[in-house]
């Protein structure tokens, strides 16, 4: 057995917010309360001065395998996943090649099963993401897809989609959609705005998003399903959301902490590596994220952790593809530009990393009660300290050299020490 000791329990479900011990057996948990430290323990963790949560849910990551694994593979991402806190992850299909049918899908799950921690993840809704002829939906979700998603490319035939969302409705799962209209899209990875202006190029304008946020709010309210929209990053689709929402439509929908940390003039100081798909746009959207947030229009914080090879992010920026490793900064992020800043308190925050993307998927996790399961985070939300390194393959972070708050000390997966902070 692991002793917990005196740390600082919160845990979003029951809304405890106090000093408690925990005792893990096995993987569950078995006792909460306060507990002498005895012969009994195999290891006892000195909580006092930390938080102990719910360990981490990510519905949203990118593990480059098959395919692309000299970026990131399941055994690094999950690495990394785990020095972040995160005990669940989700992974996109958008591999090479894509999670399009059984036998990818079989793959990536043999090698899931190897991971320390709990790699989950969704199926292509189309063959090869072209949007255009429909995978076997139904005998990848009983091989153990959790949900289905073509991230990284917009589902741009209406039809299709609303075919697509009468699938999963009858499958009583989620579909994710990546909502950027290829036609209004001048160069990706870059807001269409002052900064792609002083590149000399037109780029990715926020109706580009806002437009198919629109219509596949209507299409889920029209269809009844379970539609999941990805890392929103304009004022106008979180409004669309918010409307979709009031009318009835069963639609959550996520944020980035990049998306409610930084601007499109990051472009401007870290090129490459503030380069995202959707991009980073106005400081007028950014508090439109933090608004979303705050008034629970957007559910849930995923990292859309997207690792590339330092010499891919050499490229020239129009050339260079976007996406940024998040895993490892998501919790900092969030203490340091919404907790300290006073947009969400604590434990918000632990909701929306933990409670609410696990409710998406159903998932027995993102709450600590005597007979959960012992997935667990411990950090100190008052450390401060300077991103330097990763555990991932990738180093492409815009967030080199910045000093945020908060720092992951010890997460457990299964009742196991799978991070410890040297």
């Amino acid at each position: 057995m692991i002793l917990i000791k005196d740390g600082r329990l919160i845990d979003p479900r029951s809304g405890i917010d106090e000093i408690r011990d925990i005792v893990v057996e096995g993987e569950r948990v078995r006792y909460i309360g306060k507990f002498r430290v005895g012969d009994e323990y195999e290891r006892v963790i000195d909580a006092r001065s930390r938080v102990v949560a719910p360990g981490f849910v990510d519905v949203h990551v990118h593990f480059r395998e098959p395919g692309q694994t000299h970026k990131e593979d399941i055994a690094s991402g999950s690495a990394a996943a785990a020095r972040g806190g995160f005990t669940t992850v989700v992974c996109m299909a958008n591999t090479k090649p894509a999670v399009d049918n059984p036998q990818v899908l079989r793959q990536v799950l043999d090698s899931a099963a190897r991971s320390p921690i709990r790699v989950r993840t969704v199926a292509a809704v189309s063959k090869g993401l072209a949007g255009r002829e429909p995978t076997d939906m139904n005998e990848m979700k009983n091989m153990g897809a959790v949900g289905f998603s073509d991230d990284g490319a917009p589902i741009v035939d209406t039809a299709f989609l609303r075919r697509a969302m009468s699938a999963v409705r009858e499958m009583d799962v989620p579909i994710s959609l990546h909502e950027e209209d290829p036609a209004l899209i001048g160069r990706p990875g870059i807001n269409d705005g002052e900064v792609s202006a002083a590149f000399g190029f037109a780029g990715a304008p926020g109706v580009s998003e806002s437009s198919m946020v629109a219509r596949d709010c209507m299409l889920a309210l029209d269809t009844g399903a379970k539609v999941h929209m990805q890392h929103l990053s304009c004022a106008e689709s979180i409004a669309a959301v918010r409307l979709a929402r009031s009318l009835g439509a069963n639609v959550t929908a996520e944020a980035t902490p990049q998306h409610f940390s930084l601007t499109e003039k990051a472009v401007l100081e870290k090129g490459t590596l503030a380069k995202l798909n959707p991009p980073l746009r106005s400081e007028d959207d950014r508090y439109a994220v933090i608004a979303g947030l705050k008034d629970g229009t957007i559910d849930m914080i995923a990292t859309d952790h997207a690792p590339h090879s330092d010499e891919e992010k050499a490229r020239p920026l129009t050339e260079a593809p976007s996406g940024l490793t998040g895993l490892e900064t998501s919790l900092a992020l969030g203490i340091t530009n919404l907790v300290r800043k006073g947009h969400l308190s604590l434990i918000d925050l632990i909701g929306k990393m933990t409670l609410a993307p696990a409710r998406l998927y159903g998932f027995d996790s993102g709450y600590l009660a005597e007979g959960a399961q012992a997935d667990i985070v411990i950090f100190d939300d008052r450390e401060s300290w300077i991103v330097a390194d990763f555990a991932s393959k990738a180093h492409n972070s815009p967030f080199i050299g910045r000093t945020l708050l908060g720092k992951v000390k010890y997460t457990l997966c299964r009742g196991k020490v799978v991070y410890e902070d040297a």
